[in-house]
């Protein structure tokens, strides 16, 4: 499956960088991995080495012309292609067009016996000869702890690493070289991430009993890098890197402006609606209306010929088609159509950071005009407030780079906002308020802008009305204050009674 990372990235001055095609990690590094030297990638079990690896090998293969050779120790040249294959990579195609060489290497300690001096003479010898064989300009050796399974001498061990790497390095290959995670060490042995020139740690770690993976770039000698931990995710298509950083606010700005779906809404923001690129932020308590506000902006948007891409963490994709069709909001034609993506998920399948790349992601490769994220509320489940505030300054940092149009709700209890809407709102451009009244005997809908910076708005208070029709907004909010006016009236009435019966009662 082809990387479809929009916007390459330029390697700074200094020292050459061999880039990887894996999303992200490229601009982690500012270019790639230290070309013709050798990098460290090391973890704990599972945390994904492996893998990338596979995707440093296959993609140099594929997309950059670039013949590599995997010497593992641990898994068969079978194993190794049928797992890298369910992450989309074709290992056994590449290697039938002689474009990639594996090579398994059974090393068990049991069976060796030391005899005089240890090296890796025969190691070089045999990757020396595939080296050779295809041209091959990158190498990966997977991994040290096997290698050195035999070795119990650690005076001879650490020569021989060091030998190791020099001898990568006069070979001229990009080599990338994994290694376990000691106890209080990067690495087992402790004196790998000193000789190698670039180190990388991956970390899957276990909170709130949510699985989360990260990277980070402990150093790189020669040039500069992210030094962040940073949100990593591995699915059908490989491993992916989050390097958005929210310290960066030189994302451009937009003058034009897109309809909110709804004429009275639009008339509220100064007869235009929303600012394109921006951010909009809707609160409100259960069945107030947020969910039909999103879905008649994603119908303009739609309708207009622009895509949506809907997040939703409460109802599956059929159901808000159904329940929208209600209010007379067909999103079904434009599913079809291919203009309209559903994504919905529980928030409690991953951690904050893996829907952030998820999402990240999928707007990339979607690519659309808006996004809208349908209730940013329910993330609670996952993480903090101040974790939530974080993703979503990442996640409006992106789309405003992307000058992509989104559309937040988030859920209030009552008549009152969640409590952490105050916190997300000051990310917001604009924040749309509703809130459920009595008057009349029946429950009603109030609607109001809280801010919408940048343009003139009104400061009425509506009423918003669903029906079979769609949405409407009453161009001047009556309710309230014709009941107020009974109220006092009645009240006044029941002075005068009350004044009476005190005349009578002294006469």
């Amino acid at each position: 499956m082809k990387n479809k990372s929009k916007k390459p990235t330029t390697a700074v001055p200094g020292i050459e960088k061999c880039p990887t095609g894996i999303r992200g990690l490229d601009d982690v590094t500012e270019g790639g991995l230290p070309r013709n030297r050798s990098t460290l990638v090391c973890g704990s079990a599972g945390s994904g080495k492996t893998l990338l690896c596979c995707e440093f090998i296959a993609r140099g293969a594929r997309e950059f012309g670039e013949p590599g050779v995997m010497m593992v120790f641990e898994e068969s040249e079978r194993e190794l292609e049928d797992n890298s294959s369910s992450l989309g990579f074709n290992m056994e195609d590449l290697v039938r067009h002689k474009k990639i060489l594996i090579d398994h290497v059974h090393v068990e300690r049991s069976e060796i016996e030391e005899t005089g001096e240890y090296d890796l003479d025969g190691l070089f010898v045999r990757l020396g000869s595939m080296i050779d064989e295809i041209g091959a300009k990158r190498v990966v050796l997977d991994s040290l702890e096997a290698l050195f399974a035999g070795l119990p001498n650690e005076g001879i061990l650490r020569a021989e690493l060091r030998r190791l790497f020099r001898w990568l390095k006069e070979r001229k290959v990009t080599a990338i070289i994994t290694g376990e995670q000691g106890e209080k060490t990067l690495t087992r042995h402790g004196l790998e991430e000193y000789v190698s020139d670039c180190v990388i740690f991956l970390d899957h770690r276990l909170e709130n009993q949510v699985a989360t993976r990260r990277l980070r770039v402990v150093k790189y000698r020669g040039s500069r890098h992210g030094t962040n931990e940073y949100p990593t995710l591995i699915d059908e298509t490989g491993l992916s890197v989050l390097p958005i950083s929210s310290a960066n606010l030189s994302y451009p700005v937009s003058s034009k402006r897109i309809s909110s779906g709804v004429h009275g809404l639009d008339e509220m923001l100064g007869g235009k609606g929303y600012f394109v690129g921006s951010s909009v932020l809707i609160s409100g308590p259960p069945g107030s209306g947020k969910t039909s506000l999103a879905a008649a902006f994603t119908e303009s948007i739609c309708g207009n010929g622009g895509r949506v891409v809907f997040w939703s963490s409460e109802e599956s994709a059929d159901q808000i088609v159904r329940n929208m069709r209600s209010i007379g909001i067909d999103l079904d034609k434009y599913r079809r159509k291919g203009v309209l993506a559903i994504h919905a998920i529980r928030p409690t399948l991953y951690g904050l950071e893996s829907h952030l790349v998820a999402l990240h992601r999928l707007v990339t490769d979607f690519n659309p005009t808006a996004l809208v994220m349908d209730p940013i509320t329910n993330l609670d489940s996952v993480g903090s407030q101040a974790q939530i505030k974080a993703m979503l300054t990442r996640v409006i940092d992106f789309i405003k780079n992307e000058n992509v149009t989104a559309l937040f709700t988030s859920l209030g209890i009552a008549d009152e906002f969640n409590r952490g809407d105050e916190g997300v709102s000051s990310l917001m451009d604009t924040w749309l308020g509703l809130r459920m009244i009595e008057a009349d005997g029946t429950r009603k809908r109030e609607f109001f802008v809280l801010k919408s910076r940048g343009m003139s708005h009104s400061h009425d208070v509506r009423e918003m009305t669903l029906g079979d029709r769609g949405i409407g907004l009453r161009s001047v909010y009556a309710g309230a204050r014709a009941t107020g006016e009974r109220l006092t009236r009645a009240a006044s009435t029941a002075r005068g009674r009350r004044a009476s019966t005190a005349r009578g009662n002294r006469a």
